[in-house]
């Protein structure tokens, strides 16, 4: 898959879900003031990942947060199954320390196939972190907390999210043009 139909693919998903139904509502300003990177992996293995994983972080250390305030590291075909790409989170953490930038940066992920612990795999409230393509975001925990710092009721965003998706539904959700899977 060419990387522009990647990144259309993961710009829709941040459109229409992320920023769409506000399911991060620190999301939007970054977006339009154009501070988010979106980066196509095409790494054959997880070595090869986890080199443009490095790379991103030094590129994120390196750059103003008002040039790139936040990364999304995709790949499109390496991690079909969730629960590893799940394991590559704590590599990520991994990598954010051994690049000294614990307590500067720090990573979440996103998947297709992405599942709460104990929730069944068609629960609505997994959609909060279901994207196109398996995605490793990078943050700036300073950006972090400077977002919740301006946000009143940052503790009722989990619950209003749940909301949404359950009442928004999987016809919904299809609605607005994103994979169900």
């Amino acid at each position: 898959m060419p990387h522009e139909d990647i990144i259309a693919a993961t710009r829709l998903w941040l459109e229409q879900a992320v920023i769409g139904l506000d399911l991060c509502p620190f999301a939007r300003k970054v977006y339009l003031e154009n501070r988010v990177r979106l980066v196509v992996s095409d790494a054959r293995h997880l070595d090869g990942f986890l080199e443009d994983l490095d790379s991103e972080l030094d590129r994120l250390a390196a750059t103003s947060a008002s040039e790139i305030d936040t990364t999304l590291l995709i790949h499109p075909t390496l991690f079909a199954d969730f629960i590893d790409f799940n394991d590559v989170l704590l590599l990520a953490d991994e990598a954010i320390s051994e690049h000294g930038l614990d307590g500067v940066i720090q990573a979440a992920n996103f998947h297709p196939d992405f599942q709460f612990d104990g929730c069944e795999p068609d629960d609505m409230v997994n959609f909060v972190n279901r994207a196109p393509f398996a995605t490793l975001h990078l943050l700036r925990d300073a950006s972090v907390e400077a977002a919740i710092a301006d946000y009143p009721g940052v503790d009722a965003i989990a619950e209003r999210n749940s909301a949404t998706l359950y009442k928004l539904g999987h016809a919904g959700w299809a609605a607005l043009g994103l994979p169900l899977k």
